[in-house]
């Protein structure tokens, strides 16, 4: 049996390294699946990794209950890792719940704003007019550019041709 500071030592361990990987499972999930997935996982992952339980009975101190029941059932069979089994049916639920809430009450995504129908006076929402479509054209050819003025453009007469030669 271990003496309670290297328990302790080996309990901040794990729960350390069970907490790393928590972390990179949500930071590579994050990469490919949107938060609600990913939300998802690594809730279940630290429900399956962090959920204590009893490794026999009789026994003060706790180990993980994933190991628990692994090892029980090998040794014991079905029967034997029923106690270690029900904590992590329980975690595991409140997590998939937990992740659920997470996804309708955060990760929501915006609704698209609906676009106003213009007046009656006007063409049809959504109709381009093509007045409208030049008018648009021609704003975005000028962005940025400054246009002369109309009697710059009057007096603006474009060069000779060549003359062709016979």
């Amino acid at each position: 049996m271990l003496s309670e500071s290297s328990y302790m030592t080996a309990l901040y361990s794990y729960t350390g390294a069970a907490l790393l990987i928590m972390l990179y499972l949500g930071w590579w999930l994050s990469r490919h699946f949107g938060a609600g997935l990913v939300a998802l996982a690594v809730l279940l992952a630290g429900a399956l990794l962090l959920t204590p339980a009893y490794p026999r009975e009789g026994v003060e101190t706790f180990a993980p209950a994933l190991l628990v029941a692994v090892m029980q059932y090998v040794t014991e069979g079905q029967e034997g890792a029923m106690h270690a089994l029900r904590p992590l049916g329980f975690t595991s639920a409140v997590a998939v719940v937990l992740a659920f809430l997470l996804r309708i009450i955060f990760f929501r995504h915006p609704r698209k704003p609906r676009r106003k129908p213009k007046g009656k006076a006007g063409p049809k929402a959504g109709a381009k007019s093509e007045a409208g479509t030049k008018a648009r054209t021609a704003a975005n050819r000028t962005k940025g550019a400054s246009r002369p003025s109309p009697a710059a453009q009057a007096a603006w007469s474009p060069p000779p041709k060549p003359h062709a030669r016979s």
